[in-house]
């Protein structure tokens, strides 16, 4: 221990609580990564804010319910499922439409039409959806409007719904926006019509 020699105490007493810290975070990470450390996970808490939405912060998303476990006692590794489990249809999709509206909309405009964004936005509003921007798309060329959703998330649902009312196509967000701030997204091109055209 001479390199320690030269050092007045206080300093070579929080070197040893440092090094005591070191060993017991060594010994818990190993015994979290022994026991998968699933079980003693919390999720963190949910907050409620009824702040209006500046589009920076995430809406609040629907998420299976874990699986139960299998009847034999026997345990599944940890992970998500492999597939979703399918659902059947809704008994009344005007309902579904109804709950989706919630969810954020981005309007873009990818047409020749001046304002047509901002048309169709108002139309998406004067319909009781949440509308919370609209501007010009000049990424790329996209053939048809087009409502874009993260699959999986209420997005699926409202972009689903909304299509249907407009007579958009509805997809899975592409590359080019797939990391874009939550919602769904509206790109309307020169065929977009409004509610209850083709």
């Amino acid at each position: 221990m001479t390199f320690l020699k030269g050092l007045s105490r206080p300093v070579r007493l929080a070197g040893f609580a440092l090094i005591g810290v070191a060993l017991v975070a060594l010994v818990i990470g190993t015994m979290t990564a022994m026991n998968g450390g699933s079980s003693q996970t919390a999720a963190p808490p949910a907050s409620d804010t009824t702040q209006p939405s500046t589009g920076s912060e995430l809406p609040p998303t629907s998420s299976p319910a874990p699986a139960s476990p299998p009847a034999n006692g026997a345990t599944s590794p940890a992970g998500p499922p492999t597939q979703p489990p399918a659902q059947s249809a809704p008994a009344n999709p005007g309902a579904d439409q109804e709950q989706a509206k919630w969810v954020p909309v981005r309007v873009y405009n990818n047409s020749t039409i001046t304002g047509l964004a901002a048309r169709a936005a108002d139309n998406f509003r004067s319909d009781g959806w949440n509308v919370a921007e609209s501007g010009n798309y000049p990424y790329g060329i996209i053939p048809h409007s087009t409502a874009y959703f993260t699959p999986g998330t209420d997005e699926e649902t409202a972009a689903k719904a909304l299509a249907a009312a407009f007579g958009l196509r509805a997809e899975p967000r592409f590359e080019g926006i797939e990391n874009s701030s939550p919602g769904v997204i509206v790109i309307v091109t020169n065929d977009f019509q409004g509610k209850g055209k083709d």
